[in-house]
């Protein structure tokens, strides 16, 4: 996590195609280590586009599901956002 903020997937899909997008992504990723390990360039490149499409269809990119005007923070670290005193304030993770 290194302290960045994630977007979390669009809590207006239905359940089933949350978990269906899921089951995509999951696939996707696992067909780039399998192409990664047999050095296939153009598996790999297709895989990682499967895996695009499958985050943008969650919400996690592309335009954001959200309309209450709030600004999409997806990857910035979360001490240098409006949320740095929230994120100051959670228990530490560490061992």
């Amino acid at each position: 996590m290194r302290e960045r903020l994630w977007r979390t997937a669009d809590p207006g899909l239905s359940a089933e195609r949350r978990q269906r997008l899921a089951d995509e992504l999951m696939a996707a990723r696992r067909a780039v280590g399998v192409a990664r390990r047999a050095g296939d360039g153009a598996a790999e490149a297709a895989a990682h586009a499967a895996v695009d499409a499958a985050k943008r269809a969650l919400g996690e990119r592309g335009p954001v599901w959200w309309t209450d005007g709030a600004p999409d923070l997806n990857r910035h670290m979360a001490r240098t956002t409006v949320y740095a005193d929230w994120f100051a304030a959670l228990p530490s993770t560490d061992p």
